[in-house]
């Protein structure tokens, strides 16, 4: 009997170290909670934000493919600690749209009326449309363009029933950020260590009906990635376009329905007082 004790209290010793090695093995991503990020956070890195903390997800079934934003990637960005705190779309429209006003319905709908004027060394004219990309390829955002130094923008609308909170989970390479309805909530220079890992899993806010949401990507060298899913039950709620367009006219038609008008807000008020000033 007492050999057999032992034996017991062997065989559990030896799992508990598998098991907690095991764990150890495979990271839990950083949860982010409490945004969106405020004034002094909007270009600075979460933490903590090391390789210890990187998460497959590899085969989830919720990574989004298809994306709204210009049809061509900004070039000759000059590495993507330079191009981060550089406003581009403000640059390519002239002022005509913001990235913040991007992610906003206002913003979203200006884009049928000013293409993106980018300089002809950093790709020129890019017009609003449609694109897919392969969560599985670690070079997606090249979209058959240069492989370096480069600046990426897709766009999606999320439709949710009610007022919900989200976890999304972003996987990027280089320096990512992601706007939601006018506000920032992720900001991260660190890449992600692989086209389906993440290295945070982003608790936010999403409100009833139409929820826009800019994803930027800055690459300098090597992968060149952008990524993002939801949480399952997210995504079991909420319908998120573009779904079956493949354009800007069809992208509309497929918004049209529930994208009301914004009311005039705090943020609308701050954007026309810069722009007359």
């Amino acid at each position: 009997m007492k050999s057999c004790y032992q034996l017991i209290v062997v065989i559990t010793t030896v799992l508990f170290l598998v098991i907690g090695t095991s764990h150890t093995a495979f990271a839990q991503a950083n949860d982010i909670e409490g945004g969106p990020l405020e004034e002094h956070e909007l270009l600075t890195d979460p933490a903590p934000n090391d390789d210890g903390l990187r998460e497959s997800h590899a085969g989830n079934p919720n990574w989004i493919t298809k994306w709204y934003g210009p049809d061509g990637n900004y070039e000759n960005n000059g590495g993507f600690g330079a191009s981060a705190p550089k406003d581009l779309i403000d640059e390519g429209t002239n002022g005509k749209i913001t990235q913040v006003e991007l992610s906003t319905i206002a913003g979203l709908n200006r884009t049928k009326s000013f293409p993106v004027d980018w300089p002809n060394g950093n790709g020129g004219t890019r017009e609003w449309t449609v694109f897919e990309l392969n969560p599985a390829d670690g070079n997606n955002m090249n979209r058959d363009g240069p492989v370096d130094n480069l600046d990426i923008y897709g766009i999606v609308v999320i439709n949710s029933p009610v007022a919900r909170k989200a976890i999304m989970s972003p996987a990027h390479d280089d320096y990512a950020q992601i706007w939601i309805n006018g506000e920032k909530w992720y900001n991260n220079s660190r890449w992600t260590g692989a086209a389906e890992t993440v290295l945070h899993n982003v608790e936010v806010q999403l409100k009833k009906g139409a929820n826009v949401v800019v994803y930027r990507c800055g690459e300098g060298g090597g992968s060149a990635y952008i990524n993002l899913h939801f949480d399952d039950d997210t995504h079991d709620a909420v319908k998120i376009y573009p779904d079956k367009s493949n354009d800007q006219d069809s992208f509309f038609d497929e918004i049209d329905g529930f994208l009301d008008v914004e009311p005039v807000g705090k943020l609308t008020t701050t954007w026309a007082d810069l722009k007359r000033n």
